[in-house]
């Protein structure tokens, strides 16, 4: 008799990569992958191949063909994607956020390549598989990451660190789950946890722009008239510069959505100041708040809520 059933979805990444003259590349299929991995023989397990693209390589078209699987499950059916670290993250809660799935999704991958010492994805994988086929993810659903032994919410989840095992955290948060032994062991409740918002296959266009010390409205006025939505990188509680407000200010007279987060790791955005490029007078003027959303993940909201929405006054109920 068959166990859980688990369709491993394969697009790339260091999970992947071979070492080359010129640099590494993703070249690995996913079931050689699979193979590394020692998995446990009562699975029902099938492998697709989806793409071969590093992280740094992989755009919201590859991740509307991973929800296509996803979408289509069948009863029971958990899914595993291998994907470089890069934009692991994002690609997590970009199908988390766009498809609110009920099926068990979990995203791993590596920091070292299989031909590198000590590598990674091979455990990787198989605390992935575990996860996607543990009772209370079959319950809950919704898309996590499972790396270095823990496992985090997609809307959560960031990379922290370039090249350490231990490179994902979530700030503010921490992990859903660790891994020892004896299995996972829960400190929150799995499942979902981003806003569902129900726009995969976007074809907008969004620039994020970041403020700090000096920076004027160059950078929002050379996009404005390139992009459908503007996501700005605010200092602390979400501040720009007087500057930049002014920017800000001639993009929603345009009617560009205009979204501000945080660049702080953790404790997202609050309208406390009144000053010029101050928060609350980018919140009273009609930008919306990533809470605490990172900027590139409410970069990815707001490609979804373009798509979801047909006007300004839509795309605002998202945020």
């Amino acid at each position: 008799m068959s166990g859980p059933t688990v369709r491993v979805l394969s697009t790339g990444g260091t999970i992947a990569s071979t070492h080359a003259a010129d640099g590494a590349k993703p070249t690995l299929p996913g079931e050689e992958l699979v193979a590394a991995a020692d998995l446990p023989t009562d699975l029902d397990l099938s492998v697709e191949q989806v793409s071969q693209v590093p992280g740094f390589g992989m755009d919201t078209d590859i991740v509307d063909d991973v929800a296509s699987y996803v979408r289509d499950a069948g009863a029971d059916e958990s899914f595993v994607v291998t994907h470089g670290t890069d934009t692991m993250a994002e690609s997590a809660y970009y199908l988390d956020a766009g498809l609110a799935p009920d099926a068990p999704v979990v995203f791993t991958g590596a920091q070292r390549r299989p031909d590198e010492v000590s590598a990674d994805g091979p455990a990787n994988l198989r605390a992935a598989v575990a996860a996607a086929t543990h009772p209370e993810l079959y319950e809950a659903g919704g898309t996590h990451l499972a790396f270095n032994g823990e496992l985090h919410a997609a809307r959560d989840v960031v990379k922290s660190h370039s090249h350490k095992l231990e490179t994902f955290s979530s700030p503010g948060k921490g992990p859903v789950a660790v891994r020892n032994r004896e299995g996972f062991r829960f400190h929150r409740e799995p499942g979902s946890r981003s806003a569902h918002v129900p726009g995969l296959g976007s074809d907008a266009t969004v620039a994020t722009v970041t403020s700090g010390l000096g920076v004027d409205g160059g950078p929002v006025r050379w996009v404005l008239d390139a992009v459908d939505g503007l996501v700005v990188a605010g200092t602390g509680l979400g501040n720009v510069t007087a500057e930049l407000a002014d920017a800000i200010d001639e993009a929603l007279d345009d009617g560009v959505p205009v979204v501000i987060a945080s660049r702080c790791h953790a404790g997202g955005v609050n309208g406390v100041y009144g000053t010029a490029g101050g928060g609350k007078r980018l919140l009273e003027r009609g930008v919306l708040p990533a809470g605490d959303l990172p900027p590139w993940k409410a970069r990815l909201k707001l490609l979804l809520a373009l798509e979801a929405a047909n006007t300004p006054a839509g795309v605002a109920e998202y945020f």
